[in-house]
């Protein structure tokens, strides 16, 4: 039985006991947050990244594991299992492998060889197969084969008999392991991905232009290449080939399998291995990279996905203030959504400025009184239609108060998916859909994590041909991404919605209903050992949650902290030596710095949570994301119309491709920075420069007007 702990630890550079605690970690019902933050002495301090490559690999290996024995089992009862079959299989490392170990034996449906050895001619592919050696003298093959022919079987010549002993030959020609791994070695080493675009589309017809005629080597296509050539093959636009050398193929396989120096064995063999190759090898292989290509791209793209996806939700909060959320519109007027500290909607008004001067004065006079009343202290405009129009009103009424509150053009992507989400109307199911995507407008302002969870990761905009790749993959990938998010940022256990608390380590869906179902019967959590008053939610689920819950102003100032409530005891031991308060977190880990920390260890707390421990007590209740900062648009920028190449402007980056970044510079339409443009030296990865939220200082280098492109540069 192969050891899966060492041969993962051996891939991942990690040590085999690493391994197994975290296996027996997650077979405990462990979540990977609540493994990497609070039991590190158990891991060696494995983190997030390698905990799950730790249970991606270990879920591969078992079904490899387990399709070995599968395998063996099934060539075994054939009775056709050796001892030297049986150690290849189980020395296989990856299911393409062990599959072309497995297909000489594997069932067949009904073949053209199948039919030939049912017409009794395996035994002249036999011998015909033994003259392909040097110095074998061979009989006229018309006389090997007259023996059988035999028209009872369908056999009614000698050349069915020949060509059913070459259909034998082929398909075990083609079983091969060895033969096809060389092969796909061969497509993937000097194989050419080509795509061209049919004449019926005349030049600058399509979105795929850069394709019309395409070439590049199969090793090196790029992500993005791939998707966009698999998206047009599937659309009728393009079509698209895997280009080889196959004289050079053929005559390699030959010069490998032919022995006979004699003509008639050599044509045969030759006609054989073009049969072999043409009919079974070819379209099979050919498929299969393609499905490999295609796997990797989807991989590379989910990760970008996931990258844009997290720099995102982990944005920089405004804060829990008093907050104006609007939802920007000419002829239906702006939405305004008024939000209080805790993002609960309070008020709501149309406002109408962009219909005429009476209606921009009544507009002006309520955005005032909305903005004293409620003491008003952000403003989140939408960057849809009107939203710079809408802008520029807003500054307009602004520069009359002496305490203004601060203004920000908010990205709306994926708003008005959410505000027609039964989830928004179950919130506010007497709402105009438009006003909901105005509270959800705001409530991004004061806390993006918060209010993002709440929409399908895919509505946000910032993937790179999310929906041609592996559903399930991106599915999962996106769902650890936020899970991951919202355990590192914390969640507010009294102010927290039921799809935010779902994210959090350990609670489930049902348990985040309960959790709301007890806060609405209850009110406000009091301290954290009162979840374990929640119905179906037991030790099992308080263990792995409550380090990621907050409680502010509970009656433990422990509860506001990362600080596991199973590692209070030894904060009230350090504590009680210092002849302090917990009320006094801060004032313990001064005091604490620099000391040793030996007389707090015990056998399941050592070094590592110990410093962890101390960090949270020096800033108790800290957000650990970015300060708020937001990007200026030029107010004399507004529309496409008014960028001109060389302009020097400020934006923010909405999403990172492969390729490059796209940046609203605030005229309606992202312009692209490719990925040449980024810096003076080559720049192998745009995230290595660039992040989703970055606000970036631009060159305009080119505007193309018809097609709404702009070409930005990074460079000074």
């Amino acid at each position: 039985m192969v050891n899966l702990a060492h041969l993962i630890a051996q891939e991942l550079q990690v040590s085999t006991q690493q391994v197994h605690s975290a296996l027996a970690l997650l077979a405990e019902g462990a979540t990977v947050p609540f493994i990497a933050r609070y039991r590190k002495e158990r891991t060696g301090g494995l983190d997030e990244v390698q905990l799950r490559a730790i249970a991606e690999r270990h879920t591969y290996l078992t079904e490899l594991e387990d399709r070995k024995g599968v395998i063996l089992t099934e060539i075994d009862h054939q009775g056709k299992l050796t001892p030297a079959l049986q150690q290849q299989i189980q020395a296989c490392r990856q299911k393409t492998e062990l599959e072309d170990l497995y297909l000489p034996y594997r069932p067949k449906r009904r073949t053209r060889a199948t039919m030939a050895r049912e017409q009794g001619l395996e035994p002249l592919a036999r011998q015909i197969e033994a003259l392909n050696q040097r110095g074998i003298a061979a009989p006229p093959f018309k006389s090997l084969a007259s023996p059988f022919v035999q028209t009872d079987r369908g056999v009614d010549s000698v050349d069915q008999a020949l060509q059913g002993a070459a259909d034998i030959l082929a398909e075990e020609f083609a079983d091969q392991a060895d033969l096809r791994a060389k092969i796909r070695q061969f497509f993937w080493q000097s194989g050419d991905f080509t795509a061209k675009i049919p004449k019926k589309y005349p030049e600058g017809s399509t979105k795929y232009e850069m394709y019309r005629q395409f070439r590049v080597r199969v090793s090196q296509i790029s992500a993005h290449n791939l998707l966009a050539l698999f998206r047009g093959e599937a659309e009728g636009i393009l079509r698209v080939d895997l280009d080889f050398d196959s004289d050079r193929l053929l005559t390699q396989l030959e010069q490998d399998t032919l022995q006979s120096q004699q003509m008639e064995v050599r044509q045969f063999f030759q006609a054989m291995i073009q049969d072999a190759f043409q009919r079974l090898l070819k379209p099979a292989l050919v498929k299969e990279i393609r499905s490999q290509c295609k796997a990797q791209a989807d991989e590379q793209s989910i990760q970008t996905f996931a990258a844009n996806l997290r720099d995102l939700l982990l944005a920089s909060p405004a804060g829990m203030k008093p907050t104006l959320g609007i939802d920007p519109g000419f002829r239906t007027g702006c939405k305004v959504a008024v939000l209080d500290a805790t993002g609960q909607f309070i008020d709501y008004q149309a406002l109408f400025p962009h219909q005429g001067p009476r209606q921009r004065q009544e507009a002006a006079t309520t955005l005032q009184r909305l903005i004293t009343d409620y003491q008003i202290e952000l403003i989140a405009i939408g960057n849809g239609t009107a939203s710079r129009e809408t802008d520029a009103f807003v500054g307009e009424v602004l520069s009359s108060l002496s305490s203004p509150p601060t203004q920000v053009m908010v990205n709306e992507s994926g708003a008005s998916i959410y505000s027609a989400s039964p989830l928004a109307i179950a919130e506010f199911p007497d709402l105009d859909v438009t006003v909901r995507g105005a509270i959800s407008i705001g409530r991004r302002l004061q806390d993006p994590l918060a209010e993002l969870v709440k929409i399908d990761p895919k509505s946000i905009g910032v993937g790179q041909y999310q929906h041609d790749v592996d559903q399930k993959a991106l599915r999962r990938k996106l769902t650890e991404t936020v899970e991951s998010c919202v355990n590192y940022v914390g969640v507010d256990l009294n102010t927290a919605s039921q799809e935010l608390l779902t994210y959090v380590s350990g609670i489930t869906p049902t348990l985040a209903h309960q959790i709301i179902e007890y806060r609405n019967q209850h009110g406000a959590f009091g301290d954290r050992q009162q979840l374990l008053k929640v119905k179906k939610l037991g030790p099992k689920a308080f263990e792995q949650s409550a380090g990621f819950l907050r409680i502010r102003r509970g009656s433990n100032p422990l509860d506001n902290t990362a600080v596991h409530p199973e590692s209070y005891g030894i904060v009230e031991a350090m504590a009680k030596d210092l002849q302090l308060s917990l009320d006094q977190p801060t004032a313990i880990a001064q005091r604490l710095q620099g000391r040793s920390l030996k007389a707090y260890l015990t056998d399941t707390i050592g070094e590592p949570t110990l410093r962890d421990i101390l960090a949270e007590l020096e800033k108790p209740g800290r957000d650990p994301r970015a300060e708020f900062k937001t990007a200026h648009f030029r107010e004399d920028i507004t529309r496409l119309s008014d960028l001109q190449p060389g302009l020097r402007l400020e934006g923010v980056v909405t999403n990172v491709t492969n390729f490059g970044a796209f940046v609203d510079i605030g005229v309606h339409q992202d312009g692209l920075v490719h990925i040449s443009q980024m810096a003076h030296q080559f720049v192998r990865d745009p995230k290595e420069i660039v992040k989703v939220g970055q606000v970036v200082q631009v060159t305009v280098l080119e505007v193309n007007a018809a097609l709404k492109r702009i070409g930005l540069s990074l460079k000074a």
